[in-house]
């Protein structure tokens, strides 16, 4: 925990590069170990926003840590210097999750 789930439409070049970086800013947003950031890309998805222009969807889950308000345009800002998708064809969901219902190395976090 955090965990970053991106899904788009766009095609991603370097896959590694781009989930490593996205992992320290995830660590740096909600000021947590690097260590504990598991992210995931799915790229080159069927997806429709409006119309065929490359769209992206980021789903963010922690155990706390969480603001939106903060967060949303760095996270905007990232999507659109790294995969070139405009910032109004970007969706982000934030899902706080509480501590018990959180697992790490066979035990909740609470």
């Amino acid at each position: 925990m955090p965990y970053i789930n991106i899904t788009t439409s766009a095609k991603v070049s370097d896959k590694k590069k781009l989930l490593e970086e996205i992992s320290i800013l995830i660590s740096s947003l909600t000021n947590k170990s690097k260590r504990f950031v598991m992210a995931k890309l799915d790229d080159n998805s069927d997806m429709y926003f409006e119309d065929e222009r490359p769209c992206c969807f980021l789903e963010i889950k922690s155990i706390g840590s969480l603001n939106p308000s903060e967060m949303a345009k760095p996270l905007s800002d990232f999507v659109y210097e790294k995969m070139g998708i405009p910032i109004d064809k970007i969706y982000i969901s934030f899902v706080d999750v509480t501590a018990s219902m959180w697992v790490w190395n066979s035990r909740t976090f609470g």
